[in-house]
């Protein structure tokens, strides 16, 4: 029985091959690519450093408007990917955040729905000092 299993290994694949596409179009500005790794529903949400995004389209409106290029991301600490079964996810990135002592941290929920396949349901990213971190 699946339904609970976790970290099942083709689905981790999958999902992290997703998560890969997913930020090389943030670095592209691949806005068809963004707007189809999120659930086009207004229950959507993304939290992030200058959004609050509630909605899809609040979500959509953000990524136009956001210049292309490498972001925040100097280079990734740490990369966590959980699933549960073969349709609920989470993956957690760390990251060194581009010219400042600080670590950025991202998450997102994932869910597979039958007829559209994985999206984010909720996604965050935030940062902190580099000192305030405790591992």
């Amino acid at each position: 029985m699946d339904e609970f299993t976790v970290n099942i290994p083709e689905v981790v694949a999958e999902l992290r091959d997703l998560f890969e596409q997913y930020e090389q179009a943030l670095i592209d500005k691949n806005v068809d690519v963004l707007d189809a790794t999120f659930w086009n529903s207004p229950h959507t949400i993304r939290y992030a450093m200058n959004e609050h995004g509630y909605g899809f389209d609040a979500i959509h409106r953000h990524r136009v408007a956001r210049p292309p290029g490498p972001g925040t991301k100097e280079k990734r600490i740490r990369l966590e990917i959980l699933t549960v079964g073969r349709n609920l996810a989470t993956i957690n990135l760390e990251f060194k955040v581009r010219g400042q002592d600080r670590i950025g941290r991202q998450s997102q929920t994932w869910v597979r729905f039958p007829d559209a396949g994985w999206k984010v349901v909720s996604a965050h990213v935030s940062q902190i000092d580099d000192q305030a971190v405790q591992y």
